[in-house]
């Protein structure tokens, strides 16, 4: 999960591994989106899988080489803070099926907790414009 310093979502990813692969791929999608603006800083978990992949998008030049990778547990909390309310759903449920059936699940559980953030402002335009954020949320052709 990613956030941009006024604690708002920018980007999610749920992958089976936390490895180098998995880290890259988020953060490409996340700095690829439209709008999202290369960060200064790049606070992550302990997880050692962050510094090769940063690096990796350094020297692709995806991301630009003053931008400063930081990682310490504690400045990682207001991530942790809001997977709370995601395991506080997920928790009763007594696991899933299959990884498909998660990805799913807690893509919608984090879509609602976005729009009750306030955080969707395409949703007072018109019906249209709900469709085509939904679609792209859960990556569905149009």
């Amino acid at each position: 999960m990613k956030y941009n310093p006024n604690g708002n979502t920018i980007d999610f990813m749920l992958s089976a591994k936390r490895s180098k692969k998995a880290a890259k791929r988020f953060l490409k999608k996340a700095l690829g989106s439209k709008h999202n603006q290369i960060p200064r800083v790049i606070i992550v978990d302990k997880n050692p899988a962050y510094p090769p992949a940063i690096n990796e998008l350094k020297n692709n030049r995806m991301l630009p080489q003053n931008v400063n990778l930081r990682q310490i547990k504690y400045l990682n909390n207001i991530v942790e803070q809001d997977h709370r309310s995601i395991k506080r759903i997920v928790c009763p449920m007594l696991g899933f099926q299959s990884f498909s059936t998660a990805i799913k699940t807690i893509k919608g559980i984090e879509i609602m907790h976005m729009i009750k953030k306030g955080q969707v402002d395409t949703l007072n335009q018109c019906v249209r414009a709900e469709v085509n954020f939904t679609n792209q949320l859960f990556e569905i052709a149009a």
